[in-house]
C-alpha cells in the first residue's frame, strides 16, 4: 500500500474542514464499556481531515486516503490485526492442500451486503473477478495474480477467474498457478472484497459503493469536498458504534497543516502532525493523553527509476546511497522522529528483519565511495537528475535535505519536482520514467512477500502495450534469481524456512540496491481521548480502526 498523498482540490474544502460540526451525542445503549476500557455510549460523529482519494472502489483502492474507507465499508474473508496477525473475518476457516495450490474457504452464512444481497461465494468470485478485469484497470489487480485464469481475465479473454469454484453457497475453492502458502494472508487486502451484483453494471459504482462492512456510504462521494459514512445496522459481524464518520477533503499543498490546526481548533477528532511542529506537540498534547506514537511496517525509500538514464545500473544506485547521509536528515529535518532505515523489509516484521542489510551505505554519507561507484556507472559531476515528491504530506523538508546531499558529494545538478500524489505516480509509471522518486510502502499483509513480491519481482512490473508500468514495480527491477527465490518461498508450508528464503532474496535485491532505503516509519497522530474511546491504536495499514471507536459517555 502506498503512503500518504497530495491530490487536487477546490477552495469549498477549507470551508468544510473549519465548519465541522461538534460531536454529536446519540443515544445511549446503556453505558457498555468501550474497546479501550472507558464506558462507551452509541451514536456520535468522528470527524477527520484527508486528501482527495484518488479511488474508494475496494477493487482498486492502493493508497492510504482510499484504503480507509474501503475498509470502512467492505469486510473479507481475512483481516490484519494492528500487532501484525492475520485472523478471520468472513472466513470461518481456511485450508490449503499438500503443496498450497487449491485453498478452501468456509464463509459465514447469512450476512449481506447494503442493499439487502446476499455475501456468499458467488459475491467474492464475482468481486476478485471485477478487481482483476482488464476493464476496471486496478493498479492493485496483480495481487491476484495467482489464481489460475488471471492473465485471461486480465487480458480481457474471460469475466471470471477460472480459478474460483462456489462448492456450495458457503463454500469458495480457490486453484492458484503456483504454490502460496500465506494465500490465506492475502485475502485481508481489499482488493479481495466481495461485491454485490450491481457493481457489474454500475459505472459510477465507485462515486458511492456498496458494500458489507461496518459502515455504509451517506450519499455520493463529493470530490475535493467530503466523504460521509454512517453505521450499517445489518453489518454481519459486531456493528460499529459510531452514527457518522465525516472525512473532510483538504488542499493538498497544506494538508497536513489544515489536519493540525482543525485539531487545535477542536473541529478534527484526528489529525497528523507536520514535521516542524512534532517537538511543541508532543510538550502540549502528550501530557493531555492525545499524543500518539507507533512504530509500524511503514517504509520510506527513494525510488530509481531505470526505465532508462543514468540509474540503470547499480553502480550508480550505489553511488546515490554513499552519497545520502539519512542519519543526519533524520536528526536535522525529522528532530529524531524518524529513525533511519538499512533494509527493504521493516523492522515491523522482527522474524525477517535484516538490520544492516545494506551495510556501510546506511551507516552515514561516504564521499569518497559515493565518488567511486559514480565514476564507475559514468555518472559525471553536472548530470542532471530529477528527484520528484508528492507535496502536502511533510516531504519538502527532507527532500530538499537529499538533493542539497547529492549535489555537494557528487555535483550532480538535482532537479526538486513538486506534484500531486497521482501526478507523482504517474510520473513513477510513465513509459521511459527515470530519475529518484520519493517512494514509501505499507504492507498490506504481515508477510516479507508483500514487500518483496509487489516491489521488486518481475510479475509485478506488468508493462501495458504503451509501455506503462501497472503493478507497483515502478524500479522495473528483475532478477531471475530473486525471482526464483521468492517462488520457492511461496512454496514452502514452515514460516521459518520460508523466511529464510525471503531473505536471501532481499539480500540479492539489496546488493543491487533496486531500492535505496531511507526511514523506517513512525507513525504520529493527535487523538481526541477525550471524546472517545477505541482511539489506543491505529491498523495495521496506519490508519484509525474507525470500527472500533465510540463515543465516551
Amino acid at each position: 500500500m502506498r503512503g500518504a498523498k497530495g491530490a487536487k482540490w477546490v477552495a469549498g474544502a477549507i470551508v468544510v474542514a473549519m465548519a465541522a460540526t461538534a460531536c454529536s451525542g446519540g443515544g445511549n445503549d446503556g453505558g457498555d464499556k468501550g474497546r479501550d476500557g472507558g464506558k462507551s455510549a452509541s451514536g456520535g460523529t468522528f470527524r477527520l481531515g484527508s486528501t482527495e482519494p484518488d479511488t474508494i472502489d475496494a477493487g482498486k483502492a492502493h493508497e492510504s486516503t482510499g484504503i480507509i474507507v474501503s475498509k470502512a465499508l467492505y469486510a473479507g474473508l481475512f483481516e490484519n490485526t494492528p500487532d501484525g496477525k492475520s485472523e478471520a473475518k468472513l472466513a470461518e476457516s481456511a485450508t490449503a492442500n499438500d503443496d498450497c495450490t487449491t485453498w478452501t474457504f468456509k464463509i459465514k452464512g447469512g450476512t449481506k451486503f447494503s442493499n439487502g444481497e446476499p455475501v456468499d461465494a458467488e459475491a467474492f468470485i464475482r468481486g476478485w473477478s471485477r478487481a482483476a478485469s482488464k476493464e476496471l484497470a486496478s493498479d492493485v489487480a496483480y495481487h491476484l495474480s495467482g489464481i489460475d485464469g488471471f492473465k485471461d481475465v486480465q487480458g480481457g479473454k474471460a469475466d471470471t477467474l477460472s480459478g474460483l469454484k462456489a462448492v456450495d453457497p458457503n463454500t469458495l475453492e480457490v486453484k492458484l498457478s503456483g504454490a502460496d502458502c500465506e494465500f490465506d494472508k492475502k485475502t485481508g487486502h481489499t482488493v479481495y472484497s466481495p461485491m454485490p451484483k450491481v457493481a457489474l453494471t454500475d459505472k459510477n459504482f465507485g462515486e458511492a459503493p456498496i458494500g458489507n462492512g461496518p459502515f455504509k456510504m451517506s450519499g455520493k462521494w463529493e470530490h475535493n469536498k467530503q466523504i460521509h459514512l454512517v453505521r450499517n445496522d445489518d453489518y454481519g459481524l459486531e456493528k460499529a458504534k459510531l452514527d457518522k464518520v465525516e472525512i473532510s477533503l483538504l488542499n493538498s499543498a497544506n494538508a497536513q497543516d489544515l489536519e493540525y490546526q482543525g485539531f487545535q481548533a477542536g473541529q478534527f477528532d484526528y489529525a497528523h502532525i507536520p514535521t516542524p511542529h512534532l517537538k511543541p506537540a508532543k510538550a502540549k498534547y502528550e501530557p493531555q493523553g492525545k499524543w500518539f506514537e507507533k512504530d509500524t511496517n511503514g517504509m520510506n525509500y527513494l525510488l530509481p527509476a531505470d526505465d532508462k538514464g543514468d540509474l540503470l545500473t547499480k553502480d550508480a544506485r550505489w553511488a546515490i546511497a554513499y552519497a545520502i547521509d539519512q542519519k543526519a536528515i533524520a536528526e536535522g529535518v525529522f528532530q529524531g522522529f524518524q529513525k533511519p532505515a538499512s533494509a527493504i523489509v521493516p523492522p515491523a516484521l522482527p522474524a525477517a528483519y535484516q538490520k544492516g542489510l545494506c551495510g556501510d551505505a546506511c551507516e552515514g554519507q561516504n564521499p569518497a565511495k559515493a565518488k567511486e561507484f559514480a565514476a564507475k556507472a559514468g555518472l559525471k559531476p553536472g548530470t542532471e537528475i530529477t528527484l520528484a515528491f508528492n507535496t502536502g504530506a511533510g516531504h519538502e523538508q527532507w527532500i530538499q535535505a537529499v538533493g542539497k546531499q547529492l549535489e555537494d558529494v557528487l555535483g550532480l545538478k538535482v532537479k526538486l519536482d513538486g506534484k500531486t500524489f497521482p501526478e507523482l505516480l504517474d510520473a513513477q509509471t510513465a513509459p521511459g520514467a527515470q530519475g529518484l522518486f520519493r517512494f514509501a510502502w505499507g504492507a498490506d499483509y504481515p508477510t516479507p512477500d508483500n514487500y518483496l513480491y509487489p516491489l521488486l519481482h518481475t510479475d509485478s512490473i506488468n508493462k501495458d502495450e504503451s509501455g506503462k508500468v501497472i503493478g507497483d514495480n515502478r524500479v522495473r527491477y528483475s532478477n531471475p534469481e530473486f525471482d526464483k527465490l521468492v517462488s520457492q518461498a511461496r512454496a514452502l508450508k514452515d514460516e521459518a524456512q520460508r523466511i529464510e528464503l525471503y531473505k536471501k532474496a532481499e539480500k540479492i535485491a539489496m546488493d543491487d540496491m533496486a531500492l535505496i532505503p531511507m526511514f523506517d516509519r513512525t507513525q504520529y497522530r493527535l487523538m481526541a481521548t477525550d471524546k472517545f474511546n477505541g482511539l489506543d491504536d491505529i491498523d495495521f495499514g496506519e490508519d484509525p480502526i474507525l470500527e472500533n471507536i465510540s463515543l465516551k459517555k
